[in-house]
């Protein structure tokens, strides 16, 4: 008997080859959106899941004068202070970041592929971390030894056993409160671990014994670069532990403030300055932090919470449109009904019969959406920088999702002419006598909400079109154009000025500045604080770049007065520019050159010109005050022509090589490297428009399955007002009015929502562009646009029939 439910069932499905179709694509594309989003929100929320739930970071959260801080990383004795004070911390453990690329000497190789971190002892007990070979409990104890990853160990050793064996790193050192410390030198392999999951707010290759940081040892709260971790007894209440850190820390934050500022804790406070340590839940980092000094770039929950909208309204839309097209399809078949019912059909076999034919355009459904979201896939994981496969759709929990969202869809899309079409009176149906009048509030709420989700889609679109539009075009300050940066000129050591003389001699190279300090992508990064001349009792903490007298030339920046450093005057002096909101924030006059402006520590500097401000961050943030002094060291930053580019790149690898270091030759080109610095709201943009397409598609797909339904209804009425004299415009409009106005009714919902979601979006940029009336009055009329058309391809068909053959109809 099933086998003859679902042979009936391909019959009807082929019979309506077209119909059928469109049903199955536009439930496929919203299945395959909703897989490959799916996916994608499932990781974001999974980050440091593999972690105990008790972890938290502790965070800097201060303000000096107007500044206010946030920093992931804060004061060496943090850990040990606290642990030692608060009974429901159970462990402690400090992370410090050294260097994206150590250079590793081992033998006759000399191989820089991995990121160095350094670690206290504590690390395994606090990171879920699986030790392969080695102690946990001892790796990390002994000055000068070393954690590997496995495929950082398999990299220098082959298949050999890596433990106690010897690496050197060589050129690793950082400048600190107690100078500079050296991590140079030969380091004993102790552990073994597996690779860092892709989804840990850190990832590192190699990780060092904190015991060989002196500087890990510093007693100020005032300066640091650790990160922090406490791994917590069960149920302890972060609020309690917050308020219990800062009694224990006033005291010392007061003590270093009188040593350093000349005040304790309550008279910096009663300025309107702070200063606190918070508690991060772990599991907060990837999406919440928004704190200076991570590890990585983290995400967004915002981004997360408009995908997962996407990905669930993407869904819905394409239940309803097969549920909308299934019952268009359904109501030809009243006579088929009558038929069966004559012929002794019993209801429940009709409701089987229906539920079979949609659960086989489900499945098919699902067949091509799999499809769909296996060869979209690759350019998703382009666009969001992840790494998957579909492979990961067949745990247990996704195969049964994905039976169940099939079982679902398939029971709402033909539970309609299951339940209810097969209820009719046999002898009604025969005569097609029945009325939708019951439905016609559920299809009218349906229509306002795919357009209306498709109108909020489209405003979004502009919006993330008009803000990164405005990024590209706002006068940043410098001239980011055919600027070529080589961050790592310093690797070549001993000969990095004659690599620069070498370059300058090339005709194609206008200028060359000699500075690690980049305004847009990986830059070194250097504070000071100083005092306000017109209230010294005001600390402003102030950016420091370390420049040459070509850095302000090779840029393009304007010096609205004074001059420029210069190598011949300003060498071994105190001579500094400052910029424009420097000269706000200390409180000097308007022309402030020759102004003298003293630090926290007494020493002096000189203001001898001022920049025109420029953006040394990002557009998310505002302009701060920076200072510039001259310190040309490690990195090059050279104007090029743009002609010949290829060529000059190719020479400047060449004299590179000459020198004979190992070192890779790498550059960038600072354009990229700002477009890099937006390329989560550039993706969006590529994703929202690609949404946006999908939604509407999908919408006018539901739309046509109603006016075909519709047209249905009314065929002997438009046969009946051709044959009185109607125009086929008029039957059009006749016909499209009404979905017309539901499409109207749908905008006036879309724009409020769609104003708040953007300008929340929006937010995040200190300088961005207004959302204009236009963007609305745009959105509307592609909307109203889009569905117009859609009514008029179907309505126009039905209006073009002939009249005998409308009246005809039964």
């Amino acid at each position: 008997m099933l086998k003859n439910y679902f042979k009936v069932a391909v019959r009807n499905l082929l019979k309506n080859k077209a119909l059928f179709g469109i049903n199955v694509l536009g439930l496929a594309i919203g299945l395959a959106t909703f897989l490959t989003i799916s996916l994608f929100v499932l990781d974001e929320w999974s980050y440091d899941t593999f972690n105990s739930e008790n972890i938290a970071r502790i965070v800097l959260q201060a303000k000096m004068g107007e500044e206010k801080i946030n920093e992931a990383a804060v004061m060496a004795p943090v850990a040990a202070t606290l642990k030692q004070a608060i009974p429901e911390i159970k462990e402690t453990t400090r992370i410090h970041k050294i260097t994206d690329a150590a250079k590793v000497k081992l033998a006759q190789k000399t191989i820089r592929n991995g990121k160095l971190f350094f670690a206290d002892e504590t690390f395994f007990d606090v990171f879920s971390i699986k030790m392969i070979q080695g102690n946990p409990k001892t790796a990390l104890k002994e000055p000068y030894s070393i954690v590997l990853t496995q495929e950082q160990a398999k990299l220098y050793f082959g298949d050999t056993d890596p433990l106690n064996k010897t690496i050197t790193i060589e050129g690793i050192g950082i400048y600190g409160l107690n100078g500079f410390n050296n991590f140079s030198g030969q380091y004993t392999v102790s552990g073994i671990i597996e690779k860092i999951p892709a989804n840990a707010h850190f990832h590192f290759d190699l990780l060092g014994s904190m015991a060989t940081n002196s500087a890990a040892n510093s007693p100020s709260w005032l300066a640091g670069q650790y990160y922090t971790y406490l791994s917590l007894k069960g149920n302890s209440d972060l609020k309690q532990i917050e308020s219990k850190i800062k009694s224990v820390t006033d005291k010392y934050f007061s003590a270093d403030l009188k040593a350093q500022m000349g005040m304790n804790l309550s008279e910096f406070e009663a300025k309107g300055n702070k200063v606190n340590l918070v508690l991060q839940p772990i599991k907060d980092i990837h999406l919440y932090s928004n704190l200076s000094g991570e590890f990585e770039a983290g995400g967004s929950y915002k981004t997360v919470l408009i995908f997962s909208t996407v990905a669930l309204f993407m869904l819905l839309i394409a239940c309803i449109n097969f549920i909308n097209l299934s019952t268009a399809s359904a109501s030809k078949r009243l006579k088929e009904i009558g038929m069966r019912k004559v012929l002794g059909s019993a209801q429940q076999q009709l409701i089987i019969q229906f539920l079979v034919e949609s659960f086989l355009a489900t499945f098919f459904a699902l067949l091509l959406g799999l499809g769909i979201f296996y060869f979209t896939l690759p350019l998703f994981n382009q666009l969001s920088g992840k790494a998957f496969y579909i492979w990961q759709l067949l745990s247990l929990q996704n195969l049964a999702l994905l039976v169940g969202l099939v079982f679902a869809i398939s029971l709402l899309a033909g539970g309609y002419p299951a339940f209810f079409m097969s209820s009719f009176n046999p002898l009604g149906a025969l005569k097609s006598r029945f009325t939708s009048g019951r439905s016609k509030g559920v299809r009218s709420t349906l229509v306002v909400f795919q357009f209306g989700i498709s109108a909020i889609l489209i405003i979004g679109t502009i919006v993330v079109n008009q803000q990164m539009d405005y990024i590209q075009k706002k006068d940043i300050g410098y001239d980011r154009n055919s600027l070529i940066v080589i961050r790592d000129a310093g690797f070549l050591g001993n000969k990095l000025s004659v690599f620069r003389d070498e370059l300058k001699k090339d005709p194609r190279v206008k200028n060359i500045t000699t500075s690690a300090y980049v305004p847009a992508g990986p830059t070194d990064d250097n504070m000071n604080s100083f005092l306000k001349s017109d209230d010294p009792t005001q600390h402003i903490r102030m950016r420091i770049y370390s420049v040459d007298e070509a850095y302000v030339p090779t840029l393009g920046m304007k010096i609205n007065f004074g001059r420029n450093l210069s190598d011949a005057l300003d060498q071994k002096s105190n001579n500094v520019l400052i910029n424009e909101t420097a000269i706000k924030a200390l409180g000097l006059p308007k022309n402030p050159v020759g102004e003298i402006i003293k630090l926290d520590d007494n020493s002096t500097k000189t203001v001898i010109g001022v920049v025109k401000d420029f953006h040394a961050r990002s557009l998310r943030e505002p302009i701060e005050p920076l200072i510039m002094q001259y310190g040309p060291y490690y990195g090059l930053i050279l104007k090029a022509e743009n002609k010949d580019m290829a060529s000059l790149l190719a020479k400047m690898e060449s004299i590179w090589k000459s020198f004979g270091t190992g070192e890779t030759f790498r550059y960038a080109f600072l354009d990229e490297l700002y477009n890099e610095t937006y390329l989560k709201e550039a993706n969006m943009l590529i994703i929202l428009r690609a949404f946006a397409i999908l939604t509407i598609f999908i919408a006018c797909l539901g739309l046509f399955g109603l006016i075909t339904y519709t047209t249905q209804q009314r065929t002997k009425e438009i046969g009946i007002r051709k044959t009185l004299g109607a125009t086929v415009l008029q039957i059009v409009i006749l016909l499209a009015k009404d979905f017309i106005k539901l499409v109207g009714f749908s905008l006036l919902i879309a724009f409020p929502l769609g104003y708040y979601l953007m300008n929340n979006w929006l937010q995040d940029f200190e300088y961005r562009v207004g959302i204009s009336t236009w963007v609305f009055v745009l959105s509307g009329l592609m909307t109203l646009a889009i569905a117009f058309l859609t009514i008029a391809f179907r309505s126009i068909e039905a209006a073009l029939m002939n009249p005998v053959k409308s009246l005809k109809t039964e």
